[in-house]
């Protein structure tokens, strides 16, 4: 059985393109990250007194509110953000719930604290698609502890169905 090779003519698909343009991280008076707790290091960023972190800008997040203990992170279902079966791909669903519970615990943090995720617990519960609209992802520390601390977020589609759940331990550190 003899096989041929497609033409470059046999496979002409409609292109789209995206252009994305980021501030770079480490501008701005860097330093005074140091003196500030985790809730005004977030605020800074949300009022553009310090950049953007550079992954907010890669998948398009267009809102971010953040106050003690909760963190709302929305971001418009495009195509971009496609897997191969047209839908949502679940890397960036799992970055939106990862952002929002681990955000929610960086509000937490006093002057000099940092944090790491240590684990990301998701479940996925219906497909994402343009038509899902604007996704709002809301994270809410559950626990914080001195060492430790447990986040959960929801992430919600503009008719503001349950798409995604996930939970999510952090550690602590000085």
């Amino acid at each position: 059985m003899t096989q041929t090779q497609p033409t470059d003519d046999t496979h002409q698909f409609a292109t789209a393109s995206r252009t994305v343009t980021w501030q770079r991280p480490g501008q701005g008076d860097f330093t005074a990250l140091a003196t500030m707790t985790g809730l005004e290091q977030l605020r800074s960023i949300e009022q553009g007194l310090m950049p953007r972190p550079p992954v907010m800008d890669t998948i398009d997040v267009c809102g971010f509110t953040a106050e003690k203990g909760h963190v709302v992170v929305e971001m418009r279902a495009q195509e971009f953000h496609y897997n191969p079966l047209g839908g949502m791909h679940g890397g960036m669903i799992a970055t939106l719930l990862d952002t929002a519970a681990g955000c929610s615990v960086h509000s937490t943090l006093a002057v000099g604290e940092g944090y790491t995720s240590l684990d990301l617990t998701t479940k996925f519960l219906r497909a994402v698609t343009v038509d899902s609209g604007l996704l709002r992802c809301e994270g809410t520390v559950l626990q914080r502890g001195r060492r430790t601390a447990l986040a959960q977020a929801e992430l919600r589609d503009e008719a503001g169905k349950l798409v995604a759940h996930a939970t999510s331990s952090c550690m602590i550190f000085s």
